[in-house]
């Protein structure tokens, strides 16, 4: 029986406590993590042998068991069932600062499991997985290139607080989670009160200072408790292969690349690769091993797609639709689509479209949250739907996923703040976004149909909200940073960082990184970019619509205040 082993950190003012050896000692790593009364076990398991797959298969699991919080699930049959949306979110917030730590070309199977089994309202679990989910990694045989941390920010008259206890969250002006490493910060995810850049840049790098002192703990736990890592094999390319392909079809890929119509191009990118797969056939005939390879041009060819949208961006500051680095695509807006709806609202940048309806009713029919926390209700819901025609494609259609939940919670959080008090506005809200059209950034395009269905309805909103998707090439030396990015620079790029607020500050930041960590210039160069892209969006949102109607619509119930 391995030795419990037991260390301790002063974390925001309460003590954090990690013991390792006692508990799920046949995963691959396991830390049971106490911060205050709030208890989290997380374990790392991975295989030994890479799956044969074009991606990384890593899963994130956040388990919320309502035993935790002193309660029995509720329902007919009384026991946990799919995940919250909050664990839901949770787990896409741990996977997202944790999944660019691991090797280009790492292809083994790894699943972490987080399962929140006590929680003190004022030590976030949340924080306290995410912390686990690192060292679990670090401490275990599994090839990890961390550790990484995060913290949650605050601001309580004008000071900047690390995890936040109940009460000082209820008088914040700042919600932010912020992760990454000891030298850069690789996640955030925030909702605020109309706050200006430079104050959101002074809470993200305040956070940073205590993700480097959470970092040094973890790694004077490796230093005592980690194993040896692994050997594994990464996926790589027979270089003679590799060399014919970018000698023969760069040209090709750079004239497909240019092409400025979405579905026009993956046509030509498409025809590049069978043209390519059709060269190495001939050449591979006599071949033993010809399948395996011709799977390896596929790639190289995905490969040198991705290799000359970064160079021409860097390089020669060319966008494959041939915009300048700081343009937005072209803009539309329009209300009143729907008749019977309460209020809906139309906006298509380029050839991302988001068509949002708002639909009021009384404040009884709120949306109750069974979850972990004092059960709670919320009065403003934003959902978001992402059918597969609105990128032409054939797929499944049912429950939305991790994606979408996750897109219609950033939609909600940057919308929420602009929402007037039930007393002064008595209605539950339910906004519904419809993706008809996809390529890049469709989350900020629900956001600014959502205000337009918002004010369409006569919602006494304070301010119109617009998003705006920033982006980022980055070869380690120079980088480049992009104002409005589409599919191809999303899916290609470094860094996908959404700003969404009004004309007096930021509402909602959530950002997400392939690389390592970016630095304080790279987010003070993109926050200012996307302000003045956010106040071009709202130029065109208010001249579609200057301010909220003063009547509802006719087929939204009258609610009458005595």
């Amino acid at each position: 029986m391995s030795e419990k082993k037991v260390f301790s950190y002063n974390w925001g003012g309460r003590q954090l406590t990690v013991e390792i050896g006692q508990l799920a000692k046949q995963a691959n790593g396991a830390v049971l993590v106490r911060y205050g009364d709030t208890v989290v076990l997380t374990a790392a398991v991975g295989t030994k042998q890479a799956k044969d797959t074009d991606f990384f298969p890593l899963t994130v699991n956040y388990e919320e068991k309502m035993y935790a919080a002193g309660k029995i699930p509720g329902g007919f049959i009384k026991r946990e069932g799919r995940p919250s949306e909050h664990a839901t979110l949770t787990a896409r917030l741990i996977d997202r600062p944790i999944r660019p730590m691991f090797a280009e070309g790492f292809r083994n199977e790894v699943q972490i499991t987080n399962t929140v089994m006590s929680v003190d309202p004022n030590c976030p679990p949340e924080m306290a997985a995410m912390f686990g989910s690192s060292l679990a990694l670090c401490i275990s045989d599994i090839p990890f290139d961390g550790p990484i941390a995060g913290v949650d920010v605050g601001r309580v008259n004008g000071e900047y607080v690390i995890n936040p206890t109940t009460e000082q969250k209820e008088n914040s002006d700042i919600e932010l989670s912020v992760a990454g490493t000891a030298t850069a910060i690789n996640m955030v995810e925030s909702s605020a009160k109309e706050v200006n850049e430079e104050d959101m840049l002074g809470a993200l790098l305040f956070g940073h200072e205590e993700i480097k002192k959470l970092v040094a703990f973890q790694e004077e736990i490796v230093r005592e408790v980690g194993k040896e890592k692994m050997e594994v094999i990464l996926l790589s390319f027979d270089p003679a292969i590799e060399a014919q392909v970018k000698d023969l079809f760069s040209q090709a890929m750079i004239h497909a690349i240019q092409t400025e119509e979405k579905l026009a191009r993956e046509a030509n990118i498409e025809k590049v690769k069978e043209t390519a797969i059709e060269h190495f056939e001939a050449v591979l005939e006599e071949n033993d091993e010809k399948a395996g390879l011709l799977k390896q041009v596929s790639q190289i060819v995905d490969n040198l797609e991705k290799d000359e949208v970064r160079r021409l961006i860097t390089e020669e500051k060319v966008r494959p639709d041939g915009r300048k680095i700081d343009e937005i695509r072209p803009l539309s807006s329009e209300i009143d689509l729907l008749p019977r709806v309460h209020g809906s609202g139309l906006f298509t940048r380029g050839q991302t479209q988001a068509l949002t309806s708002a639909t009021l009713a009384p404040l009884g029919e709120y949306q109750v949250i069974d979850g972990l926390g004092i059960e709670e209700g919320k009065r403003f819901i934003h959902h978001y739907n992402f059918p597969q025609f609105s990128v032409g494609s054939v797929g499944r259609a049912g429950s939305p996923g991790r994606r979408e939940i996750g897109h219609g919670a950033l939609g909600e959080r940057a919308l929420k703040q602009v929402i007037p008090s039930p007393e002064d506005f008595p209605y539950t809200i339910r906004l519904v976004s419809e993706v008809l059209e996809s390529n890049g950034s469709s989350s900020q395009a629900s956001i600014c149909a959502g205000t337009l269905a918002l004010m369409a309805a006569g919602v006494p909103i304070k301010a119109p909200v617009a998003g705006i998707a920033m982006g980022l090439i980055s070869d380690g030396t120079n980088y480049t940073v992009l104002t409005d990015i589409q599919g191809l620079e999303d899916h290609l790029g470094d860094m996908d960082f959404k700003v969404a607020g009004t004309k007096d500050g930021i509402t909602a930041l959530q950002m997400d990184i392939k690389i390592q960590g970016i630095t304080e210039q790279i987010l003070r160069e993109a926050l200012t970019q996307a302000k003045k892209a956010r106040f071009e969006i709202l130029e065109e949102l208010t001249s579609t619509i200057a301010e909220p109607r003063k009547e509802l619509s006719p087929y939204a119930p009258k609610i009458e205040m005595i």
